[in-house]
């Protein structure tokens, strides 16, 4: 692991990174529910044809896409948080070297260095 590197920082920084992810994934699930709420419903099931907004159909997909994203990031999360535990958090999976901490700290999931994840390497 990079010698420059606190684990309790970025355990503390990945914990909280995935508790957001969480509930944005649970708000998604939320709101898919409630469109497909919508779509059985019988008064409202004509919104193809509603010029005013998008469809019902629009929204599902919009919305399943925000949640595939927010699993997605609960996965790199995971991660990252296996990563520190075995000691490989912070070195760059291509090259081997130590990811400089600011990167980590903006990007706490990152497993590339700037050189490699640039394709400079």
């Amino acid at each position: 692991m990079n010698e420059e590197i606190d684990p309790a920082v970025f355990t503390d920084l990945l914990t909280s990174l995935r508790r957001d992810a969480s509930e944005h994934l649970r708000a998604r699930g939320e709101a898919i529910r409630d469109v497909q709420d919508a779509r059985n419903d019988p008064a409202g099931a004509d919104d193809e044809h509603d010029p005013e907004g998008a469809t019902l159909s629009d929204e599902w997909s919009r919305l399943e896409g925000l949640r595939r994203a927010a699993s997605a990031e609960i996965d790199e999360i995971d991660d990252a948080l296996r990563r520190l535990g075995d000691g490989t958090f912070g070195v760059c999976e291509s090259c081997g070297r130590d990811i400089p901490v600011g990167r980590l700290l903006v990007r706490p999931t990152a497993t590339l260095c700037v050189p490699c994840a640039e394709g400079r390497r």
